[in-house]
């Protein structure tokens, strides 16, 4: 099923987003814990793209997986390394496996690389078209909040997410946020620039504080001062730290959901219980939450 047809409902939607292991030797290990998740049936699981493509393999192979239980994907593709040849070939293995969805994303830097000078595809706008061309594909983007932290300002950063629509992207999702109030005024700002596709919430539960330490140092997410105060709070405590990152998270969800933000997309973290806590405390106000 296309991304595009789930999000056009005027239901609230959940999305969890996995990852592939970084080799075969734990593939078994994380395709136990993406069954979990797949098995509560959320309304789309997308799967990541290991850096430079390097897990592209596992990537769809766990997408295929997914579909097979019923589960529509989204599979991630980066410009990292990308040839023409390699690209559509790609697109030939992901078609073959059912896969309809696909995000276009530019991809980190490799380390030591310092830019994309060398790259057949610079930016996710040039990966879409090609897409498109391959094969009656669902195509989403990512987005920024905050900003990309390259872009030179916030107006610039809105001007290449337009290029992205305009090259044919369905959707887009956001990356993940703490201040719901950034996202609204986010929100307007693209709006206003005449980007009207569908924008999914990205939402990651902090569940754990080393967890929020890796996360602001590849993010530099603004914290708000509840959020600081909670991690400063039960940073010691691990039972008490992950039943408040979850309710700040479920808290989050409900005030977008009742500001008319239907589609939420969360980052799992490859966490099960993490997906299943979620549901549990939305399952009233998202529809595939209740079981």
């Amino acid at each position: 099923m296309k991304i595009s047809d789930i999000l056009a409902s005027n239901e609230p939607t959940l999305s969890f987003e996995v990852f592939p292991p970084k080799s075969s030797d734990n593939y078994e290990v994380v395709k136990k814990a993406t069954d979990e998740i797949g098995a509560l049936k959320p309304d789309f699981m997308s799967v990541t793209y290991g850096a430079g493509g390097s897990t592209s393999k596992l990537t769809g192979d766990i997408a295929e997986n997914l579909e097979k239980h019923g589960v529509t994907t989204l599979t991630h593709l980066t410009c990292v390394n990308a040839t023409k040849e390699s690209l559509e070939n790609q697109l030939d293995i992901f078609r073959e496996k059912g896969i309809q969805n696909i995000l276009a994303l530019r991809g980190d830097l490799p380390a030591g690389v310092e830019g994309t000078d060398d790259w057949v595809y610079k930016h996710a706008s040039e990966l879409i078209p090609v897409i498109k061309s391959k094969g009656d594909f669902c195509v989403g983007g990512a987005c920024y909040p905050e900003t990309h932290p390259e872009a030179e300002n916030s107006w610039a950063d809105i001007e290449n997410l337009k290029k992205k629509v305009d090259a044919g992207c369905d959707f887009l999702t956001t990356q993940m946020f703490f201040d719901n109030s950034i996202f609204f005024n986010y929100l307007y700002k693209v709006r206003s620039a005449g980007i009207m596709v569908p924008i999914v919430a990205g939402i990651m539960p902090v569940t754990n504080a080393k967890q929020m330490e890796r996360i602001y140092k590849l993010s530099q997410a603004h914290l708000p001062y509840r959020f600081v105060a909670l991690l400063d709070k039960f940073k010691d405590n691990p039972a008490a730290m992950r039943q408040a990152g979850l309710a700040y998270a479920t808290d989050q969800i409900i005030d977008l959901i009742a500001s008319g933000i239907n589609n939420i997309h969360v980052y799992t973290m490859n966490k099960p219980q993490t997906a299943i806590e979620l549901q549990n405390s939305l399952s009233e106000i998202i529809p595939s939450c209740k079981k």
